[in-house]
């Protein structure tokens, strides 16, 4: 599969150059050539600016991912009304590290959003982590708002069971795409973590997804393809999600978990809720269409 080749098809359809609609395809051959490396990077402590550069050493640190002059994506959870302390949304401080050492490695832009499911500005607000953008001072780091022009029809060619969607277009055509969830329980696929956080950068009627919701998120990774993926466990939530609210449901265990292998971290961080991987129906599907690893006996878990 050529990416760059998908890359210009998404950029000409966004510009009203073509009607053909851009397909994503990729051949077992080029997939295992491409699969990560199962080494997680784990780290714990309450100061989430050195926690995010000690989680990020094992694998090599920022620069190993954002190079110079690159147009960078940061996709945490945004999704709710929520404050930092209701543990619905990646926290603040961790967005505004992962944003900041970004920016520190050269990045050009550093582009963050989601399509919340409360309403946006609320959201935002609430989360914290537009203030926390903002006060960076760096008018590189940019919050945007979703604009629904952007969405752009995808053949998703190894889907099972989703074959088309509508994606976000900085998520395509970025130069890194790094997936930054927050890790919580969720009442209909058992918790959100790195593979459910992609439901944050597509189109259309997320709920047509909820009936095979495992598989849709594992077909959606074929194309949504993260340099890195940084799972925020700094406060999990343990019922009630995806939303939340009572602080009763929440537990601080101040943990980063990070990856370039978006299974394996999933894995990893299922663990932290007494959960097997196997519990979780998208790991199991991404895990089966070569996305990753998800034995933990074959995860190298290094603690930062």
């Amino acid at each position: 599969m050529d990416r760059r080749q998908f890359i210009r098809d998404v950029m000409l359809w966004s510009a009203g150059a073509t009607l053909t609609i851009p397909r994503f395809t990729i051949v077992p051959e080029v997939l295992a050539a491409e699969q990560p490396s199962p080494v997680l990077g784990v780290a714990k402590g309450q100061d989430y600016a050195a926690l995010v550069e000690r989680v990020l050493r094992p694998l090599g640190g920022m620069r190993r991912f954002v190079r110079p002059g690159d147009r960078v994506v940061v996709k945490p959870n945004i999704g709710w009304d929520r404050t930092p302390e209701q543990g619905a949304n990646t926290h603040p401080q961790v967005v505004r590290a992962v944003v900041a050492q970004a920016l520190e490695a050269g990045a050009k832009k550093v582009l963050v959003f989601d399509r919340t499911c409360n309403e946006q500005r609320r959201c935002y607000a609430s989360s914290g982590i537009e203030r926390a953008i903002h006060d960076l001072g760096d008018a590189r780091a940019v919050i945007e708002h979703i604009d629904q022009r952007k969405f752009v029809p995808v053949r998703i060619e190894r889907g099972k069971v989703l074959t088309r969607w509508e994606i976000y277009k900085e998520a395509l055509d970025c130069d890194c795409y790094i997936n930054l969830p927050v890790a919580k329980h969720h009442g209909l696929s058992r918790l959100t973590l790195g593979l459910k956080n992609s439901m944050g950068v597509i189109g259309g009627n997320r709920g047509q997804l909820h009936h095979q919701l495992g598989q849709s998120l594992a077909d959606l990774a074929t194309v949504i393809r993260p340099k890195l993926t940084l799972i925020d466990a700094s406060r999990i939530l343990l019922a009630n999600g995806p939303q939340g609210g009572d602080l009763k449901d929440v537990r601080q265990t101040d943990t980063l978990i990070a990856s370039v292998d978006p299974v394996a971290a999933d894995a990893y961080a299922t663990t932290l809720f007494d959960l097997p991987p196997e519990a979780i129906e998208s790991t199991v599907a991404a895990h089966a269409l070569g996305l990753g690893e998800m034995a933990l006996a074959r995860i190298k878990v290094v603690e930062a």
